[in-house]
């Protein structure tokens, strides 16, 4: 049978995108359906313009930090449209930028909410279009738990877009989502709670990491309120929000921020219209090949549900194009060693098992632990405090773990990744002359374990 499209992927988000052009660039015939706006969540409500956001917060540390240095300021002014405006305008120009990326790789673009009418038949606008594969690519979105009141709650989609920047915020959520918020809000000056229903926040990450950040955020002025829920949320004559607790406690605000986890994106896709299944989470069901259990059908990055990250959708996307168009050059995602950072104030970046992971795989560790105050601070009032560790095993001095909190960890953690995904041993780093003066070559000079 001839049919339309080699390949038609629904969901213009990175790992979309990416299959659709080198899929394309690899001789298919593609098209791409996106219902809202290209580039998906990371370009248009997620990592992009969060950094953003992130930068502009960081500039109050920057002008505090300054006399130390010789420097006069004013006292400094923010505007919070200022900075909306031209974090918007620079998203319009990724826009763009995308738009081009898949007209030049020769890809068709439907704009459109487009729905699976059978294994190789896709709607789109009124019209139906034929693909020998369908590639699901639809991301996630967040979702607020449906308490009373949850109407008056925000997610990320619209914390974005927020005209004017609130007062007093209650940040709801323990993962990365609130944790970077939460210091978005409180650097560009409102007075912020972060409320999380757990002991402490960002489970999974190694425990020194989680407690450093801690003391960091308190050191701060955030308040940080573990082991706590909310019952409902009631707006005010005045327009602020009465929050009360599960514990009985009522907490004032004027936004409250729901960052509690990301469903996929499911919506009127016509999945019922196929054999794909979804898992108990509600994810799309994928095999080694991304490969659903409708045959013609698949499916990547966070609709999937495994690592929701955007550079790991960006692989998936090219594991995909490769398999299906290019065989020769395919080569399975691999999972292991990915870095990470949250954009936290300050920031966390980390690569490979946390102490707890090592010990649970039957490691025999050896814990490099440093923590120590930059020198850009020592002319400062600021007392943060840096945090760098290594986990290594301590029959074959493999470095497993590399964590970091502090100024830069994303952009240093970067650099180790590569040593870690090549196998360095405790010694490789050793033996490896430090940049002098950076705080990266803390991670070098590190030579008594703290425990093992």
């Amino acid at each position: 049978m001839a049919y339309d499209f080699d390949l038609y992927v629904i969901g213009a988000g990175s790992g979309g995108v990416r299959a659709a052009r080198f899929a394309a660039g690899f001789g298919a015939k593609v098209a791409v359906a996106e219902s809202r706006y290209l580039g998906g969540t990371c370009v248009n409500v997620g990592c992009v313009p969060k950094k953003l956001l992130v930068y502009g917060a960081h500039f109050a540390e920057d002008f505090e930090q300054a006399s130390g240095f010789g420097w006069s300021l004013d006292e400094a002014q923010f505007d919070w449209a200022t900075l909306i405006a031209n974090k918007d305008r620079e998203i319009n120009r990724l826009n763009g930028i995308y738009r081009n990326l898949l007209v030049n790789s020769g890809v068709t673009l439907h704009e459109g909410h487009a729905k699976i009418v059978d294994p190789h038949q896709v709607e789109i606008n009124g019209e139906r279009f034929t693909a020998k594969n369908i590639l699901i690519a639809t991301g996630g979105w967040p979702q607020i738990p449906e308490i009373p009141g949850h109407e008056h709650a925000i997610s990320s989609n619209q914390a974005f877009f927020l005209k004017t920047l609130p007062k007093r915020v209650l940040v709801v959520g323990g993962g990365y989502i609130a944790v970077e918020f939460a210091g978005i809000f409180h650097g560009l000056g409102a007075e912020t709670t972060l409320l999380y229903r757990g002991e402490l926040f960002l489970r999974g990450f190694d425990t020194s990491v989680r407690k450093h950040l801690q003391e960091e955020l308190t050191k701060r002025g955030m308040d940080l309120q573990f082991n706590a829920d909310i019952e409902r949320i009631d707006k005010q004559a005045d327009g602020s929000l009465k929050v009360t607790l599960k514990d009985g406690r009522q907490l004032e605000a004027d936004c409250v921020f729901y960052a509690t986890g990301r469903r996929p994106m499911l919506d009127n896709l016509g999945l019922e219209n196929t054999g794909v299944k979804l898992d108990r989470k509600g994810f799309v069901e994928v095999d080694e090949q991304y490969q659903t259990a409708e045959p013609s059908i698949l499916a990547l990055g966070d609709v999937i549900g495994r690592v929701q990250l955007t550079p790991v959708a960006l692989a998936e996307g090219m594991a995909v194009a490769r398999r299906l168009f290019k065989p020769e050059q395919y080569r399975p995602v691999d999972y292991k060693m990915i870095p990470t950072a949250v954009f936290s104030l300050p920031n966390i970046g980390t690569v490979g098992l946390t102490e707890e992971e090592a010990r649970e795989a039957g490691h025999d560790v050896q814990i490099f632990e440093s923590r120590f105050r930059p020198m850009k601070l020592t002319l400062t009032e600021c007392q943060e405090r840096t945090l760098m560790k290594l986990v290594v095993d301590a029959a074959t001095d493999k470095v497993l773990g590399c964590h970091m909190v502090g100024p830069d960890a994303g952009e240093i953690v970067q650099g180790l990744a590569i040593a870690l995904k090549a196998g360095a041993t405790k010694r490789h780093f050793d033996e490896t002359i430090g940049v002098h003066p950076t705080a990266a070559e803390e991670f070098v000079t590190m030579r008594s374990p703290v425990a093992g």
